[in-house]
């Protein structure tokens, strides 16, 4: 497994790989979530590269960058483990040199949901996104359906830009609980880890009714509202029922719909989607 860390080692090591190349990136602190997403893309491709990279453009003031969890030896085990080819450890200033002053803003999409409580979060992770497709010169890439929103805004911004890359999405890994994997759930202590299972049980409670008749978004999300304000460590930020391409709120789901909320425990925030079919 080669490591290497500056833009021109990483192409270097980019010519030697031959076929298709798949991408995964992430922000480290890896777990099976992760690791399925190294898996599909073993499957479908004939390398693989991980980008490891904690990015200070997607973060607010007053989020969690400092904070983030990082465990880079444990990360670089469980990729060798994997059989990933290339991995690519980018330092700020590789990815942001000085007097860095372009970014790639995709409107639309990313206004709603996660772009309205985290202003200037999808610009960084557009800008970013791009900034590693262009590096690693990819065939694939590889988001989890966990981080919906995101995969969206890149959707639209592959398609905008004509950048060859498919983008493929692969489920959301779940704890026994239906916690959704997350680098996040290292923050919880052992009662805010049992209370956030209240986000699947939310999601659950809004597709068990979908799936009896319920077609109305509005009591869609009253469930969802009500399943997450009976759980005591939880506080919820928002909660959705949207089209899955636009993320506009619906008022009757006809054709199906992405449900969404975020949630903080304790001082965690913690996202979760499902999709309606």
């Amino acid at each position: 497994m080669k490591q290497v860390v500056t833009i021109e080692e990483l192409r270097a090591a980019r010519g030697v790989l031959k076929g298709r190349l798949g991408l995964v990136p992430t922000m480290g602190f890896l777990h099976q979530g992760h690791l399925s997403l190294v898996d599909l893309a073993k499957r479908d491709c004939d390398a693989v590269a991980v980008s490891i990279f904690v990015n200070p453009a997607q973060f607010g003031p007053n989020e969690d960058l400092e904070a983030y969890p990082r465990d880079l030896p444990a990360d670089l085990q469980k990729l060798e483990e994997a059989g990933v080819d290339l991995v690519w450890l980018p330092t700020p200033e590789v990815i942001y040199p000085p007097g860095f002053n372009t970014w790639v803003d995709v409107e639309g999409v990313s206004a709603p949901l996660e772009g309205a409580m985290r202003p200037g979060h999808f610009r960084g992770v557009a800008t970013v996104v791009a900034k590693l497709f262009n590096a690693v010169g990819p065939d694939a890439a590889y988001f989890g359906q966990k981080d919906a929103q995101q995969v969206a805004v890149i959707q639209q911004m592959v398609r905008d830009l004509n950048l060859p890359v498919e983008v493929v999405v692969g489920p959301t890994l779940r704890e026994p609980d239906g916690l959704a994997m997350s680098s996040r759930n290292a923050y919880l202590n052992t009662d805010q880890r049992m209370a956030a299972a209240v986000l699947y049980r939310a999601l659950s409670a809004a597709q068990t009714a979908y799936r009896a008749g319920e077609r109305d978004a509005e009591a869609l999300r009253g469930l969802m509202r009500a399943t997450i304000e009976a759980e005591p460590l939880a506080r919820l930020q928002y909660v959705s029922c949207a089209h899955p391409g636009t993320l506009a709120e619906l008022e009757r789901v006809e054709e199906g719909a992405l449900l969404s909320l975020a949630v903080f425990v304790g001082t965690t925030r913690l996202i979760d989607n499902i999709v309606l079919e």
